[in-house]
């Protein structure tokens, strides 16, 4: 791995990061694509089409929140510059905030075309970031922090902000 911060960092500063947001976007975009504009089936009329556009401009909003918390709130750069395990605040809730704000908030751009095909995406999309952090990140972490990075991810959702898991 090449370092980014500092000599005798052990993790890159942006991990695998963008390859997995581009992969999402392009997933995304693509779904939406197909369903729009060449299969033109699956669209959701009258009450369902105002349930997802209100549920995607609120998982838009939550993706954003998720993401600038994990990002931007967490200290991760000085973290991951000292070779420490980032536990707390938003880390306490999800693994992976930056990514799972971004995956949320491509499954909210997705139900704003209320199209059951672009709704494929979603699992699609998590799909892609739970194999790619398994054998990326997750093994990275695990090789450097081992027992306490176990013990963590029993603890702790891979992608799902949810409260942590008392064990």
């Amino acid at each position: 791995m090449k370092n980014y911060v500092k000599k005798g960092q052990k993790l890159p500063l942006y991990g695998i990061g963008p390859m997995i947001v581009f992969a999402m976007g392009a997933v995304t975009a693509i779904g939406i694509i197909l369903s729009a504009y060449v299969w033109k089936t699956g669209i959701l009329e009258g009450p369902w089409a105002l349930l997802c556009r209100i549920a995607g401009v609120l998982l838009i909003i939550s993706g954003l929140a998720v993401w600038f918390i994990g990002a931007l709130r967490s200290d991760m750069d000085a973290s991951i510059a000292e070779n420490r395990l980032q536990t707390g605040g938003i880390y306490a809730w999800v693994r992976n905030p930056m990514y799972s704000g971004w995956w949320i908030l491509f499954a909210g751009i997705c139900l704003q075309w209320h199209n059951t095909w672009s709704l494929l995406t979603i699992p699609i999309n998590w799909v892609i970031l739970t194999v790619a952090l398994k054998l990326t990140e997750e093994k990275w972490l695990l090789n450097l922090y081992g027992q306490d990075y176990a013990d963590y991810m029993k603890r702790v959702n891979r992608c799902i902000p949810w409260p942590p898991h008392n064990i």
